[in-house]
């Protein structure tokens, strides 16, 4: 049976793929490219007895083979998929297709979800506006500072740090990617704590200020720790979206339980960073906006990960559009996203004072911008290094030159010293 349909129009309810395509030696692309359509939905190596006119009905069809830029998009009817299933789904679309012998290499750059499909899923609660209402902030972009060091402060002093980000003006706190429940910064005592200095630091400030525990577990331990949070008047959690999987966060989001779910994407680069293989961030960002997550880190452009600008650009257009046009190369799909709120982005990794004209120049207004050593990391404290990026976000807001603002800003002074080489 033939999976390339050349003719083929794509159904507005069908699931449309966007693979990058390497075959292997000796190997045609267009045998490479049926064969990825063939293992991910009805096929197998051989013909079948069991097989009937019904069921072909079901196949993937090859609709577009762009040779020149090694690409291939695939149509599947949606009776292949289950609704709300997204380990399912993911099952079919980038599952066993990444380990047939006909291709060298293979990426799932994009993804097309059909209506039916993303109505079955509950996609963010707060988005963009829910998040900018909770914090009582209306257009300036959000800040905060992960823990430094990620792992080894005791409890109280992570706490007190914790304190001292947000009485120098950030808005955030957020546990680290690899802190969890540990011997020496026990989970329940660190939530306590952190929050008795947030409720404290509110008080002295007159700001909102909230505070991410990474709850990051086995999927029935962290929803105790989702519900420990919310019962000691936390806002927020924090989840490790890669090592956790698709399943637990579908869970997480599914108790629906009032609180922000930022997404750390931890693990992703394993997946996202060889350009030949594995599941592009863009995919990857796609299907945490459906499952429901609140926030998402997509990259930095200036900072220490890896990510250009037009990826980490597309990617932030993809989680905040309503309505996403395909490009003219061709390497992004058409999405629209009906019912599904936007996700508030996330830049963090190697952020600095200095950074962030550039970056809100890039990603806008609409991001949230996390610094660790770049808060920790200020000469005169952490205090301070909050003072520094809050002053550089004000001078931005204000259209002031960071060195003009600074003059001002003996703490953003310091930093720009500091970092003026990075």
């Amino acid at each position: 049976m033939d999976y390339i349909d050349l003719k083929y129009k794509p159904k507005k309810e069908d699931l449309v793929c966007l693979y990058r395509v390497e075959p292997s030696k000796n190997i045609s692309f267009e045998r490479a490219a049926n064969t990825i359509a063939l293992e991910s939905s009805i096929g197998t190596w051989t013909d079948l007895i069991t097989m009937n006119k019904e069921i072909k009905k079901l196949r993937a069809r090859v609709f577009e083979i762009n040779k020149k830029d090694n690409m291939i998009k695939v149509a599947y009817p949606i009776e292949l998929f289950e609704m709300g299933n997204m380990p399912g789904i993911l099952s079919g679309i980038a599952g066993n297709i990444f380990g047939i012998k006909d291709v060298r290499n293979l990426r799932l750059e994009d993804v097309r979800f059909p209506k039916k499909l993303i109505k079955s899923f509950k996609g963010p609660k707060f988005g963009i506006k829910g998040i900018r209402k909770l914090l009582r902030i209306k257009k300036r972009p959000l800040v905060g500072s992960i823990i430094k060091p990620k792992i080894g402060l005791r409890t109280k002093e992570h706490a007190k740090v914790a304190y001292e980000v947000w009485k120098g003006g950030l808005d955030i706190v957020k546990d680290d990617e690899n802190l969890v429940d540990l011997n020496f910064n026990r989970f329940k005592d660190r939530v306590i704590e952190t929050l008795k200095m947030r409720d404290k630091a509110e008080k002295e400030t007159g700001e909102r200020k909230v505070y991410m525990p990474n709850i990051t577990a086995e999927t029935n331990e962290m929803i105790k720790r989702a519900k420990f949070v919310k019962d000691n008047n936390g806002r927020y959690v924090m989840v490790d979206i890669i090592s956790l999987g698709w399943s637990s966060l579908q869970t997480i989001r599914n108790e629906n339980l009032g609180l922000v779910i930022h997404a750390h994407r931890a693990g992703h680069a394993a997946l996202t960073r060889n350009k030949k293989h594995g599941i592009s961030m863009l995919s990857i960002a796609k299907i945490a906006r459906l499952i429901g997550v609140d926030q998402l880190h997509i990259g930095t452009v200036v900072g220490k990960m890896e990510g250009g600008k037009k990826e980490v650009k597309d990617i932030e257009e993809e989680i905040e559009g309503k309505l996403i046009r395909a490009d003219k190369q061709g390497h992004i799909l058409e999405q629209k996203w009906y019912n599904i709120k936007p996700v508030f982005a996330v830049a963090s990794g190697g952020l600095h004072p200095g950074l962030v004209p550039k970056l809100v120049n890039i990603l806008g207004n609409n991001i949230i911008m996390q610094f660790g050593g770049g808060v920790h990391g200020n000469p005169l404290g952490t205090e301070s290094g909050a003072r520094a990026v809050r002053g550089s976000v004000e001078a931005v807001m204000k259209n002031i030159s960071l060195k003009e603002y600074s003059k001002k800003n003996k703490e953003l002074e310091i930093a720009l010293k500091k970092w003026k080489n990075i």
